[in-house]
């Protein structure tokens, strides 16, 4: 029945594809809570969709070789943010394998945020939302604050002519221009590698 709210849900669920990951905050709009979670509990129950953590669900996707996949980090933040009203930050490890300056991926997955300090575990992984300042926070969702992040993990004995010229290939004009913006954000040490990747070349 298209026009029920279970019917409506999935078709939410089914219009944005596999791996969408979601609460049922992203279908207030559709009905009840009570109706959304019946809704969401039948589609649990036979399959459609996987609870991956509390609260949290997704569309799954499948590999023929793999199987059934775990839901990628950056659908799960996507939607924290929807559900618990909060920003999050990519740091450490993660905010370093984001741009390219680690290979690993790690287990435990750290992102800062407004909101209060708490793990979930998502398959194998851990993700850890680490309350921090508001001057952290101030580049939240940019690609300032991840570079910062990054570059803060890798620490300043780390941070060499290598990790400067990938970073000055691999980020745009426009993510220089927007790490020039937020530099006042940056400790000294950071802010001088900020004025390197950005005032050489283009991409």
């Amino acid at each position: 029945m298209p026009h029920s709210v279970d019917g409506k849900v999935f078709s939410r669920i089914a219009g944005h594809g596999k791996g969408w990951v979601f609460t049922p905050a992203h279908f207030k709009d559709l009905g009840s809570r009570t109706a959304v979670a019946t809704a969401i509990k039948r589609y649990k129950q036979n399959g459609t969709i996987r609870q991956v953590a509390r609260g949290l669900y997704d569309y799954p996707r499948t590999d023929p070789q793999l199987g059934v996949l775990a839901p990628s980090v950056d659908q799960v933040v996507a939607a924290l943010e929807v559900r618990d009203a909060v920003r999050l930050q990519p740091s450490g490890a993660y905010a370093a394998n984001l741009l390219g300056l680690s290979d690993q991926v790690p287990m435990k997955i750290v992102f800062l945020t407004d909101g209060p300090t708490r793990k979930l575990q998502v398959g194998n992984r851990q993700i850890l939302l680490k309350r921090t300042t508001p001057r952290n926070m101030a580049t939240a969702g940019k690609i300032s604050g991840t570079v910062i992040q990054a570059l803060r993990w890798l620490g300043q004995r780390h941070v060499d002519d290598r990790i400067t010229s990938i970073l000055r290939k691999r980020l745009h004009a426009k993510d220089k221009a927007q790490l020039l913006k937020d530099i006042h954000y940056a400790p000294i040490w950071i802010a001088q590698i900020i004025r390197a990747i950005a005032g050489k070349g283009q991409s």
